[in-house]
């Protein structure tokens, strides 16, 4: 890829191809904040999935939610675990608190049904073995919800990086801050390590990992709390992944700042800056230096979370194995555990 051809027809689903005419009938579990404003518009506005289920604690809570969506059948969890209404449903999106997602995926997967899950798998690797292998007994698809690998900034990004249009990547810095309590009251699941099972770090660690399409040798982490709402939970984190080519990547995570985002690629012979990729709506803008030339790019905004459903849907109908696949998934929560036992040793921990 040349640089100038790196902007070309942007947009592009390069995933996509002979789209299917049919979608995917999903059971939306757990209808949470992101599940109500960002998921299911996005669903209702793509292609290859359509919400056919609810399943929720209080199901009179969200009839209204249910006939806003054209949504006929709503299930309580109980329910859904005991395979209550199965037939309306191919697939099922996991959206409750990550200590549950084990819970749910492994329960679709005995039921035959594929499965989205949003990330982590779970909140330890332990379980998150333990929904990789219930998928695969059962032969269904299992994709982790890594909406940022098929939003086009970064998938350009991973393109230019893999043709070495900067050369080999040196640095990576990134950064993603989030004002949590604006959108959640101290009691939410966030602040509960229990379920939870960490803080702010997920969404730049996945995406540096993507980039480069590889993976830590090492990582180095740091973390701070000043209290309540947030003495349980890490508030803010630095963290630096160190890869066998050499390449670093120094990257800080907060729930307690500023909404901001960033990340910067520096190449031995170039430069790649994306603005604000961690932020919920990616803005298609992006700097590249190729040894003399510098282009920018300013595109309109993609839904990332449509894009995703999109593409999980394309994935289930043509029997296409998603790139955000089971070791993905589990190379993310290794890399988790290693830098909260960073943060707490207070020294550099090795991956295999």
């Amino acid at each position: 890829m040349t640089l100038e051809g790196a902007f070309a027809d942007f947009t592009r689903r390069d995933w996509e191809r002979d789209p299917p005419d049919d979608t995917v009938r999903l059971a939306v579990v757990g209808t949470g904040g992101f599940a109500r404003n960002r998921a299911l518009p996005a669903i209702a506005d793509g292609n290859h999935c359509e919400t056919t289920a609810l399943v929720t604690e209080s199901p009179d809570r969200v009839r209204s939610l249910a006939a806003q969506f054209d949504v006929n059948h709503v299930v309580d969890y109980d329910g859904f675990l005991a395979g209550n209404h199965t037939a309306v449903y191919d697939a099922v999106y996991v959206a409750t608190p990550n200590a549950t997602h084990g819970e749910y995926a492994v329960a679709a997967a005995e039921h035959g049904k594929h499965v989205i899950c949003e990330k982590p798998l779970d909140a330890s690797l332990e379980r998150a073995r333990e929904v990789v292998d219930a998928c695969e007994d059962a032969g269904v698809t299992l994709m982790t919800a890594y909406r940022l690998q098929v939003e086009p900034t970064v998938r350009r990004t991973r393109e230019l990086v893999r043709d070495g249009v900067v050369s080999d990547v040196v640095q990576i810095h990134g950064g993603f801050s989030h004002p949590l309590l604006e959108d959640a009251d101290p009691d939410a699941w966030q602040l509960d390590p229990d379920l939870a099972g960490g803080g702010a770090l997920i969404d730049p660690l996945n995406t540096v990992r993507y980039v480069l399409d590889d993976d830590p040798a090492g990582v180095y982490a740091s973390t701070h709390s000043s209290g309540p709402p947030f003495d349980a939970v890490d508030e803010h984190v630095a963290f630096q992944l160190e890869f066998e080519n050499g390449a670093t990547a120094a990257c800080t995570a907060s729930f307690d700042a500023h909404a901001s985002s960033r990340l910067e690629l520096i190449g031995s012979d170039g430069m790649i800056r994306i603005k604000s990729p961690f932020g919920g709506v990616v803005p298609q803008e992006m700097v590249v230096e190729s040894g003399d030339v510098r282009m920018e790019y300013t595109g309109p905004p993609v839904d990332e979370v449509r894009e995703e459903f999109d593409y999980f849907g394309y994935c289930v109908l043509t029997g296409t194995d998603p790139e955000p696949d089971v070791e993905d998934g589990l190379a993310d929560l290794r890399a988790i555990e290693a830098a909260y036992e960073s943060a707490e040793t207070a020294c550099r921990v090795d991956l295999e």
